[in-house]
């Protein structure tokens, strides 16, 4: 067997390995997905009933179905969604660090302003309760580019049903060994990602976009992406179609770079600026001594721009430069060899000085001789940052031992939701037989019209007997009754009260009563929020983690300082960068992630208006009547953005102004009117009392 089908029989064997990893997620899970077709089923309405006792069926053995249902399940759940993103809170090991830490946090906030957060949350807080949890996948995308940027971080919301886990492991994503996503996608979208054509591809499983009853689409196919554990402690990424391979990357989340397999130079993108290398010299008498200045301002720039690979073996001749060129694709542009192979780079280098925001100097590139005694420029090297987890989180509604996912609402309220709708067909039924009858003799021929004076013949006393009118109502007192009953069961068991929902609660009888009320619903439903909670703050760090990676360039940053004021910043990852005390270079991942609990009432604008002015009135902030403390107050309602707020503090602010020089006028005017006064004293003392001069025989 030659070395070719030793290749193919490798690939083989590991899409077979993949494809029984998957084929036992699925069996395993199989009875899971089954019922988040049937929440999904109930959550919109599903008008099935099973059957309360026995021979509650139709009269062929089937299931009943209800013509009204009263959708408590969607109430309840619709209850509990919250529109307040998460808000994230750095806390940095270090003192040193806390100005780094504040750079993350506003990074990270306009990351969530960034990214389709409002949409994600907002799907987000129906399927959690519904199926017991949901998942994040956080990519990074090189695809995302602006003119001074390339590539962004990517956060898209997976279904459970989207997920296909290793059995058995049900304490965290992270503590599993390999964990599949299906994604599915369209044959287009893989040509251009993968240059793969799926054309005689079909969809192996439509079942994961949708609910129960989606259909195979022509143009649709399920890519499964699949993630491991490497020995090293790295994260092995394996994507599939069908049995096409699309993908299997070894530490897929460690830097690759395309390398020219001859002279080992990373390949440059199109349209980037390349400077050619010199021409070696003929004899080490041509070589100079002044490389450092002329090499770094020439040489280096241009090798930075292409990659900064195999500067390890750059000669050097500065008076041999030549223009440089841009890059249009094709081979190597120094040796013109057309073969390129990607390769990990364990080290960054450093072409060009880096300053970063502690102080520390990273020197860039520095001459130096290679073996055989010719200068070469030797870069600085760092080591490359790499998350090394799963790009997966998982936020549970409630967590269970023995579960992946949370308690699932739908599951503990599906008998009160089937116990509602039958009694809701009942008493229709009841109501719809309910009416007015008239019972009549058999051989009666009677018209019964609104016509008065109208003429009944009948022949005996016994058939007069027969005629009669009967008002049937229908009572329903027990079945109101006992649907009220059952509904307030459903509300109980989630922890929801009338306060909590905004209905009239009649157990309340003040305000403080109310807020007391909707607090205990709220205490009762918090655990939900501790893990959504605890879900974003993971979130937030595999953020970090991934900017930390793989975002080279820096990013601007925008915040709000103490005076309200729009403040701009930047997070380079270069700032991150630590040297030991053996000159090491490491990178500083050392910062606590959670969530800033005051959000939720910050994002409460009206409340906040609210709280703020009523902390004007009672003095906190000063005299209420200075100006100072107005515009302090301003100051605080323009950052909870009302409405003309920064307007108002603008006026107050030149107000202030005014009145500073108003006060310092009039300073200036009594201090003036003093040395008048002072001045005035003194002449008047010298022309009245003159000193007198006595010599000794006057003194004798």
């Amino acid at each position: 067997m030659n070395k070719s089908e030793n290749e193919r029989t490798a690939k083989e064997r590991r899409l077979d390995e993949w494809k029984r990893r998957l084929s036992e997620s699925n069996a395993a899970y199989s009875a899971e997905y089954a019922r988040m077709d049937e929440r999904e089923r109930i959550y919109n309405g599903a008008r099935e009933l099973r059957p309360l006792v026995p021979g509650d069926t139709r009269r062929d053995g089937g299931v009943r179905s209800a013509g009204h249902v009263r959708n408590i399940i969607f109430e309840n759940i619709e209850t509990q969604v919250s529109s307040s993103i998460p808000q994230p809170k750095v806390t940095p090991s270090r003192r040193e660090d806390e100005k780094l830490a504040e750079v993350v946090e506003s990074f990270l906030r306009n990351e969530l302003d960034r990214l389709p957060f409002e949409v994600i949350n907002d799907l987000a807080e129906r399927t959690v309760p519904i199926q017991g949890g949901v998942a994040f996948l956080v990519e990074w995308d090189n695809r995302e580019r602006t003119h001074d940027t390339v590539g962004a971080a990517v956060v898209r919301m997976l279904h459970p049903k989207q997920l296909a886990p290793q059995p058995g492991v049900f304490t965290s994503i992270q503590d599993m060994d390999w964990v599949i996503v299906k994604i599915p996608t369209t044959k287009g979208a893989i040509k251009r990602e993968y240059g793969v054509d799926l054309t005689t591809e079909g969809e192996s499983e439509p079942q994961v976009r949708g609910a129960d009853g989606v259909s195979s689409e022509e143009d649709a196919v399920t890519r499964y992406v699949g993630y491991e554990k490497n020995p090293e402690g790295g994260v092995n990424r394996y994507c599939w179609v069908n049995d096409v391979v699309l993908e299997d990357l070894e530490d897929y989340q460690a830097r690759r770079q395309p390398v020219c397999k001859q002279c080992g130079r990373v390949r440059p993108l199109p349209g980037q600026l390349i400077q050619q290398p010199p021409a070696p010299p003929d004899n080490e008498a041509g070589l100079r001594s002044e490389v450092a200045g002329q090499i770094l301002t020439q040489v280096v720039a241009q090798e930075v721009m292409a990659g900064g690979g195999g500067l390890d073996s750059l000669p050097v001749e500065p008076d041999q430069m030549q223009a440089p060129k841009e890059y249009q694709g094709g081979g190597c542009p120094w040796c013109g060899c057309e073969e390129f192979e990607d390769q990990v780079q364990e080290y960054e280098q450093v072409i060009l000085p880096v300053v970063t925001r502690g102080g520390m100097e990273i020197p860039g590139v520095t001459p130096d001789l290679d073996q055989e005694g010719n200068p070469v420029m030797r870069p600085t090297l760092i080591p490359f940052y790499k998350p090394d987890v799963f790009p997966i989180v998982l936020q549970r509604s409630v967590s269970v031992y023995g579960k992946l996912l949370g308690n699932s609402d739908v599951d503990m309220i599906s008998d009160q939701q089937n116990t509602i709708n039958r009694l809701e067909q009942k008493i229709i039924d009841r109501i719809m037989k309910a009416g007015t009858r008239i019972t009549l003799p058999d051989n009666a021929s009677l018209r019964l019209d609104p016509n008065d004076g109208e003429r009944w013949y009948i022949g005996s006393a016994a058939d007069k007997a027969m005629i009669g009118v009967y008002d049937f109502k229908g009572d329903l007192q027990y079945e109101m009754t006992y649907l009220a009953q059952v509904y307030e069961e459903a509300r109980q068991t989630l922890g929801i009260t009338d306060s909590f929902q905004g209905r009239v609660d009649t157990t309340a009888t003040s305000g403080k009563a109310k807020q007391f009320s909707a607090a205990q619903a709220a205490g009762r439903l918090e655990s939900k929020r501790i893990m959504k909670n605890a879900a974003y703050a993971e979130l937030f760090s595999m953020l970090f983690r991934f900017w930390l990676a793989y975002g080279d360039e820096p990013r601007p940053v925008t915040a709000t300082d103490n005076q309200g004021h729009m403040a701009f910043d930047e997070f380079n990852r270069y700032d991150f960068l630590e040297r030991d005390a053996d000159g090491q270079y490491y990178w500083n991942d050392e910062f606590l992630f959670s969530v800033d609990t005051a959000a939720t009432l910050a994002s409460n604008r009206e409340a906040m208006w609210q709280e703020t002015r009523q902390t004007l009135q009672t003095g906190a902030f000063g005299d209420p009547a200075a100006t100072e403390t107005l515009i302090l107050f301003w100051t605080k309602m323009e950052q909870l953005h009302y409405p003309g707020a920064g307007d108002t503090k603008q006026a107050l602010e030149q107000r202030m102004q005014r009145e500073q020089q108003q006060a310092q006028a009039q300073l200036e005017a009594i201090q003036r009117a003093r040395m008048g006064q002072t001045q005035q004293q003194l002449t008047q003392g010298d022309s009245g009392n003159m000193p007198i001069q006595m010599g000794e025989e006057g003194m004798r």
